[in-house]
């Protein structure tokens, strides 16, 4: 079995037994470096790390294979891969881009095609001098997604 396959397929093994974290990115080095990054339906532990990790490593011969290991929870600034991460930021203001235009803007609502952003605006009024309030709302088909990171407000 390729070396690749075998940690994926450690990996998987360690992800069922904690079905409240999944998988963003995963990647192996020319040199086996084995690159794992983890989200979580409720944030990542470090002893979640630690036992992901010790699901890969104490299944692996490093006789055979010579290897480094990093597992590591997505970051905060980490844009938003997975429709499962979109679900748990709804509430939150992400800034999203797409290939035309880019919104800054509350995650209302995901489907399995899209996320729904509202915000306010201020815009001049229909009759009359002065500006008023108006709420906006845009639905983006998550293939036109470039990019979406949310933003920490303090």
């Amino acid at each position: 079995m390729a070396f690749k396959n075998q940690v994926f397929e450690l990996l998987q093994q360690g992800l069922e037994e904690k079905p409240e974290l999944f998988l963003i990115d995963f990647s192996i080095s020319d040199a086996n470096k084995i690159m794992v990054t983890l989200d979580g339906d409720h944030g990542v532990t470090l002893q979640d790390c630690i036992d992901i990790s010790r699901a890969i490593e104490h299944n692996l011969d490093r006789e055979e294979v010579d290897f480094s290991l990093e597992v590591a929870s997505a970051g905060v600034s980490t844009p938003l891969k997975s429709i499962r991460q979109y679900k748990k930021n709804i509430g939150r203001v992400l800034k999203v881009k797409t290939n035309s235009e880019q919104f800054e803007a509350t995650l209302e609502s995901v489907s399995e095609e899209a996320i729904t952003l509202t915000w306010t605006a201020r815009e001049p009024k229909k009759v009359g001098k002065g500006k008023e309030t108006v709420q906006k709302k845009v639905e983006i088909p998550l293939s036109d997604i470039k990019e979406a990171i949310v933003i920490i407000i303090f």
